[in-house]
């Protein structure tokens, strides 16, 4: 049969999760779901006589905006040319919007001569969360109703090259997230998500309108936690937002570079103290 790309089939994209799990990415248990819902078309495999060998995710969130992820080659089929066929499907998939990326050390070069530029690195902060600074300001911090859902995806928005309402939605509403909000006078001052992940929890996104609110929805989150290890992907420029992670005793594990093929629209970036996925941005 030779070697065909086409979109992953239902249940085909767990094995992608598995080999992003091996490199040690640490994907949420069920992101592959809310993943595929955004944009079934935008989920490719490369199959080799029926074999899956490739994988990659280039995501549709607007007329000008996608997100690329999951860009993987099984081991033994690397450096044959079917990661590049791959690479190439996938933005084609995109079309002409701007294109963004969190791409690992060694990928960064690779992606230049792609056309991406570095906008900025994002930190992954690991660890098992010191329990002694779990003592914040926690008044207002309130579970996520369905009638919250909108206001959150507006802020989402906000911290986003796109907007990508129903995506948001679905994701702080799955009961098997737990999602906390903060309201102060009536008004959303931030929220955040934690997953159960392969390995421990991961947080994201954690966005607020002040450290004050970032820091209150964090403790709540991680009271939630446990003594289990947690993840939270923080771009580096937020200084705050990294001070905040440390606070809590988690260290920086991982880096990667943000990186896009053209503009993006203007962001709040103060809001974001921790990235929602680095798999969709």
């Amino acid at each position: 049969m030779g070697f065909e790309i086409g979109p992953a089939r239902p249940g085909e994209w767990d094995q992608v999760v598995r080999w992003a799990a091996a490199e040690g990415w640490n994907p949420g248990r069920h992101d592959a779901e809310h993943f595929l819902m955004q944009d079934p078309a935008g989920f490719l495999l490369g199959r080799l006589d029926g074999k899956v060998v490739s994988a990659i995710s280039v995501v549709n969130y607007s007329a000008d905006y996608a997100f690329l992820g999951f860009y993987l080659v099984r081991p033994d089929r690397r450096r044959q040319g079917y990661g590049i066929e791959t690479w190439h499907a996938g933005m084609r998939h995109a079309g002409p919007r701007t294109v963004g990326l969190d791409g690992v050390p060694d990928q960064q070069d690779n992606y230049r001569r792609e056309g991406f530029t570095s906008a900025y690195t994002t930190i992954r902060y690991r660890g098992k969360p010191n329990l002694e600074h779990k003592g914040e300001d926690t008044e207002g911090i309130v579970p996520v109703e369905a009638k919250d859902l909108d206001l959150l995806s507006a802020l989402d928005a906000a911290g986003h090259p796109a907007d990508r309402h129903a995506f948001a939605a679905r994701w702080a509403a799955d009961p098997r997230h737990t999602t906390r909000a903060r309201f102060r006078d009536g008004l959303l001052t931030g929220y955040g998500v934690l997953r159960p992940a392969q390995d421990g929890y991961r947080i994201g996104p954690l966005l607020a309108t002040t450290p004050r609110d970032a820091a209150a929805i964090l403790a709540s989150l991680l009271r939630e936690a446990g003594d289990a290890t947690v993840s939270l992907d923080v771009p580096e420029p937020h200084h705050v937002a990294r001070n905040l992670a440390e606070l809590h005793g988690l260290v920086p594990a991982s880096r990667t570079a943000r990186m896009y093929t053209g503009p993006i629209r203007t962001l709040q970036q103060s809001l974001v103290y921790g990235v929602m996925s680095l798999e969709l941005g």
